[in-house]
């Protein structure tokens, strides 16, 4: 066959060394034409991740066993022989930029898959790649000086999940510097202050957010083929709101990137809410701000304490049957005693009786209560499983009031239970077990003090607020309204009329924990995704 000259370009050359050119022949594999590039350049190094992009024809040539004629390629083709993978500027729903090797051959749809690999986040098919929003104030723009996070270094793993370590990736414990990155990616951000909130871009309109959303990455083509060039800034985010499988333990990063998405959605109105689920949104920012800066690593998790929970569990599969009793003892032993007076109200259709006092039990996670203490030896006046129930918080610091509310799960509903405590120190003590008992978990839990403490920090709050006029603190100066809810309800009314109405819904969340108040706030913004229509038809303000 006739030979002919082919001119290549060779990107690590730089831009201004000339083409190389190889003599080539139509019936010449791909892999043969790098392997006579390679031998030519006469550069010793690694080119495992190099390959053939054609120009003209936007195409990667990634079959290196297909034939220059089966390509199509003849002397006017002109073909850059670079890397697959190139630094790009990674922006999360977080604020966050990072500058990570992303691959450039292969779909949008296995780029994210690589991306979420290295940032341990599961479900990556939720997750898409979009183009930044061109802002028009460009002067402004270059003023502000971005943090970039360097992660170029991290080595590519084709694995499915990758090795933890001290429940992190184990590319991020190689040193300080990284493990503070990841904890950055894992930790919830402070509410941001109002002037970022300001700069951000705001859709006036659906146009506007047709427009947004139109800049989403094809998921079958690859970043060369759609216009992404190296160091180019692109957004990672979450572009099927179906979530599945989320487990705390196990998605740190994912849930973390997922409730600062719905943050930022919420404060610049991208999707509408009525004024009550605004004033619950601010209070769940509160609360989750407020935590997790006490309790910072309660998202975390650890490989050595999954390793002992997975060597329990297999314990106590091999113990079934024989040796039941064993871990019921171990729970009895290490569990506190928790048994008082307390009076209970069932409220039922025409009927008239209040409250009365028994004494109560709790005991694994259910309730039993006795007519006296002296009778708790015997058989129970009914014994209530607390497992899957709903508790609510009804406190009035003002009137002494300490309420617990539940709502247990029957067959024909869902039967409401009263409980009231006599004072602060008996109602933690309670609250706090009933949470227990409504997630399955014993008064042996190690989570046990650090609910009791959280109930009373909200309780030292309720006293402050409802000492000051209008139940506003007067010496919390950290409620910043305009970082809480959106700027439409600021021109609707002033943060003294917010201050309250934000405190009166943080009293129902402020005794979750920071994975619990994160959970809620998903669940509330994805059932608004859900009825996006109905928000549009009914035009709510």
């Amino acid at each position: 066959m006739a030979a002919w000259d082919l001119a290549i370009s060779v990107e690590d050359l730089g831009p201004d060394a000339p083409p190389v050119t190889l003599s080539v022949a139509s019936d010449l594999h791909v892999g043969g034409v790098i392997l006579k590039l390679v031998e030519k350049t006469q550069i010793k190094r690694d080119w495992s991740d190099h390959a053939l992009w054609w120009e003209q024809k936007q195409q990667w040539l990634l079959r290196t066993s297909w034939t220059l004629e089966k390509y199509g390629i003849h002397a006017d083709a002109r073909l850059l022989f670079m890397p697959q993978h190139k630094p790009v500027r990674l922006c999360l729903p977080s604020g966050i930029t990072l500058r990570l090797l992303a691959c450039f051959s292969n779909p949008v749809f296995q780029t994210v898959m690589g991306i979420c690999r290295m940032l341990n986040i599961r479900r990556p098919e939720e997750l898409s790649l979009l183009r930044p929003i061109e802002h028009k104030k460009k002067k402004k723009a270059k003023d502000l000086d971005e943090e970039i996070y360097d992660l170029t270094e991290v080595p590519l793993s084709s694995a499915s999940r990758p090795c933890l370590y001290n429940g992190m990736p184990a590319h991020f414990a190689d040193s300080s510097q990284m493990e503070a990155i990841y904890k950055m990616l894992s930790v919830t951000q402070p509410p941001p202050a109002p002037e970022v909130i300001a700069k951000q871009y705001r859709p006036a309109s659906v146009v506007d957010k047709a427009h947004i959303h139109g800049r989403w990455l094809d998921s079958s083509r690859c970043l060369m083929q759609q216009g992404i060039q190296e160091n180019d800034q692109i957004w990672l985010r979450f572009k099927f709101f179906a979530f599945y499988d989320i487990e705390p333990k196990y998605d740190v990063v994912r849930l973390t990137q997922l409730y600062e998405q719905a943050r930022w959605a919420i404060l610049l109105e991208d999707i509408d809410c009525t004024e009550e689920e605004m004033m619950l949104f601010g209070a769940l920012q509160y609360h989750i701000s407020k935590v997790s800066q006490s309790e910072p690593q309660m998202m975390s998790s650890s490989a050595a304490m999954d390793d002992l929970e997975s060597a329990l569990q297999s314990l106590e599969v091999k113990m079934e049957g024989e040796s039941s009793t064993a871990s019921e003892m171990l729970e009895t032993m290490t569990a506190p005693d928790l048994n008082d007076y307390l009076k209970i109200f069932r409220p039922k259709r025409l009927t008239l009786k209040g409250y009365k006092q028994y004494w109560f039990k709790f005991q694994d996670t259910s309730i039993s209560y006795f007519k006296s203490k002296e009778e708790s030896i015997g058989e129970p006046i009914q014994k209530i499983n607390l497992k899957g129930c709903e508790v609510a918080p009804d406190v009035n610091m003002a009137a002494q009031k300490f309420l617990i509310r539940l709502l247990i799960p029957a067959p024909e509903g869902m039967n409401e239970v009263y409980l009231r405590c006599e004072n602060e120190q008996q109602y933690a003590q309670w609250m706090a077990a009933c949470r227990l008992g409504s997630k399955g978990k014993t008064l042996a839990d190690s989570s046990f003090q650090s609910e009791i403490q959280s109930i009373r920090s909200f309780l030292a709050m309720q006293k402050s607020s409802s000492s000051s006029h209008g139940n506003v603190p007067a010496s919390d100066e950290s409620i910043n309204t305009h970082s809480l809810v959106s700027p439409r309800y600021h021109k609707k009314y002033k943060p003294k009329q917010l201050t309250p109405r934000i405190l009166d819904a943080y009293q129902n969340v402020a005794q979750l924990s920071l994975t619990d108040a994160v959970m809620r706030f998903l669940q509330i913004w994805q059932a608004l995704l859900t009825l996006g229509s109905r928000t549009s038809s009914s035009g709510r303000k």
